[in-house]
């Protein structure tokens, strides 16, 4: 992943991204062409720190021939983007620029025995049943046996070891005060839904730049 400097995240924030989106696109190589399917995961660590990345595909899935524990996928987990129109930079000669957020976790997979997989499948269940509370969480235990055992059978579980960790927050960091308070303001006037998240996102990241534009607006009403 390319990534500038001031757009990169530190390795705790990449992983506490991708852990919050818990869904991306698996990427391998299958010795001719790539070969991807999107995926809902969850990250386990190890004691010395060490995440691992856990999904499940269909048996029939042709990622499952490149699992061998060896070969490293990519994990690709992308957040809300936005489209930014030069006419709302207060700077003139600026360029239309697409803003993002997105990981990339990299690192061998290998298959997982069928006592992981039952664990994988309650774990991943619980973690986004818990985002539906005060629901009452569905778990595995409502299903028959026999209903459950041949699910089971239809699917074959996945652990990535992830040795690399690439992140890219890019939110106009590099701009002037006036200019990413300009952006921001106009992507949040928008309808759509990836506007208003990368919009929120900007005025967390930097919200010295509101209070600036703020402040400028309030010397200039008071001068008048």
């Amino acid at each position: 992943m390319y990534t500038p400097p001031m757009f990169k995240p530190d390795r705790s924030a990449s992983l506490a991204f991708a852990e919050t989106r818990g869904f991306g696109t698996a990427c391998a190589w299958d010795g001719k062409r790539p070969i991807a399917s999107s995926v809902p995961f969850y990250l386990s660590y190890a004691d010395d720190g060490t995440p691992t990345a856990l999904f499940h595909v269909a048996r029939n899935n042709a990622l499952i021939k490149a699992a061998d524990g060896v070969t490293p996928w990519v994990l690709a987990v992308l957040g809300a983007d936005a489209y930014v129109t030069p006419d709302w930079y207060v700077s003139a000669d600026q360029v239309p620029t697409w803003l993002y957020q997105a990981v990339h976790l990299t690192g061998p997979v290998r298959t997982l025995s069928v006592d992981e997989l039952v664990v994988q499948i309650d774990t991943l269940s619980a973690k986004f049943e818990n985002r539906m509370l005060p629901k009452k969480p569905w778990t595995s235990a409502k299903m028959t046996a026999s209903r459950l055992e041949a699910l089971k059978k239809g699917i074959v579980g996945l652990a990535m070891q992830v040795e690399d960790v690439e992140g890219s927050f890019k939110l106009n960091q590099q701009k002037s005060e006036a200019d990413y308070a300009a952006v921001a303001n106009g992507l949040a006037a928008l309808a759509d839904h990836d506007s208003q998240i990368i919009a929120r996102l900007m005025r967390e990241t930097r919200p010295q730049a509101f209070a600036a534009t703020t402040n400028e607006t309030a010397s200039l009403e008071g001068s008048m």
